[in-house]
């Protein structure tokens, strides 16, 4: 019996080890489970290059859209209000600022640590109805001083820039004949940006213009920023708006407008970008927003979805052109997009009402385009 008991237990050693070593073995070929590369996201992929951003609304800020938010927080690293911190919202009534939203906006890049771009001090379209009425040159000109300071001043320290004076040329390159030229002279321009920097003197200071791919318009705006200069004012930047074209300007047109501005010895900025897909009615040229004409079918060709062949164009076009941005990244800071994704794109409503465009990375269900990859490869391929 002992002898049968000892055996078993033998048996029972054996067969310990043998486990012992089988489970050894297999734990030296432990295979290890590959590791899969996230993709980056547009703020990470062009790190090194410059910030790259988006206009916002309210939505975003008094979280009407979840959806929009986590876009901004994951894709962007600057952010830019569409349209509340324009006169007609910020001193809608003379002396009475309104500050409850553009405060949500600064809590909100604060927070997350964006850099917020103010748009704007000076523009002559979107003002208060009672700035129209001035007729005294000394009250406007002690109007526009107080409006750009106290707003400035609100936000000093808290701000990354200011799109101070926006739109004060014609296409040929001339000043525009607005109400602040008319009483002020050119001056107001001038004092605008010194304004600006007396009640912010660490946010940059920028003068934002559309069409300034154009040769006249280009030859404006660059008299204009040497003249800033000249005057002793800080001017920090030039953005170029770019709502642009499947084929309009062409890269030509564009890589000469970076040199030229960065000649200046300012940062170069691609602002307000998105590339429409739709008709332009009758040549129509520029951003300039009173502008609007009928709609019809042939305006509006696309309001089930957008044909794939379209869609590969837009993909292309947006390559073509962030390959540029990439080739003179040196010289351009700051990347915009005017949007989150084409179902808030103003182009819906510009210059036809109720029309059905498509110039973003993302579309209306917030879903990455083609576009969107295109703009990723650009940034991925090292010969660039």
């Amino acid at each position: 019996m002992k002898r049968n008991l000892k055996s078993k237990h033998k048996t029972s050693i054996k067969f310990t080890l043998i486990l012992a070593s089988i489970l050894m073995i297999g734990c030296g070929e432990k295979k290890t489970t590959p590791k899969v590369e996230k993709e980056p996201t547009l703020k990470e992929a062009f790190e090194s290059n410059f910030l790259i951003g988006s206009a916002v609304n309210d939505n975003l800020v008094s979280k009407k859209d979840s959806l929009g938010e986590q876009i901004v927080l994951t894709e962007y690293n600057t952010i830019t209000p569409e349209n509340s911190m324009k006169w007609m919202y910020m001193e809608p009534e003379q002396g009475k600022f309104e500050f409850e939203t553009a405060d949500k906006y600064i809590d909100f890049s604060t927070k997350n640590d964006i850099a917020f771009i103010g748009h704007n001090l000076v523009w002559h379209s979107q003002l208060a109805g009672w700035v129209e009425k001035i007729e005294s040159k000394e009250e406007l000109s002690a109007s526009l001083k107080n409006h750009v300071q106290t707003v400035a001043a609100r936000y000093s320290g808290k701000i990354h820039g200011w799109d101070v004076v926006n739109e004060a040329l014609n296409e040929d390159g001339t000043l525009r004949n607005s109400l602040f030229l008319k009483q002020l002279g050119p001056d107001y321009l001038i004092n605008s940006f010194k304004w600006a920097q007396e009640a912010d003197p660490k946010a940059e200071l920028y003068y934002n213009d559309y069409n300034m791919t154009r040769q006249e318009k280009r030859a404006g705006a660059i008299k204009l920023v040497k003249d800033i200069q000249a005057s002793g004012a800080r001017i920090d930047g030039i953005g170029m708006q770019a709502h642009w074209g499947l084929k309009d300007p062409t890269l030509e047109e564009i890589e000469t407008s970076i040199l030229e501005y960065s000649d200046l010895g300012i940062q170069v900025m691609i602002t307000e970008f998105d590339i429409t897909v739709l008709p332009n009615p009758w040549d129509l040229e520029g951003a300039e927003v009173s502008q609007n004409f009928e709609g019809s079918e042939h305006m509006n060709p696309y309001t089930k979805e957008l044909p794939d062949s379209v869609n590969t164009q837009l993909a292309q076009r947006y390559k073509d052109i962030f390959s540029l941005f990439k080739k003179h990244s040196d010289k351009i800071s700051r990347v915009t997009f005017w949007g989150i994704n084409d179902g808030v794109s103003w182009l819906n409503s510009w210059p036809i009402e109720d029309r059905t465009n498509y110039p973003l990375l993302f579309d209306r269900e917030y879903n990455r385009k083609p576009a969107y990859y295109s703009v990723l490869e650009v940034a991925k391929d090292s010969a660039l």
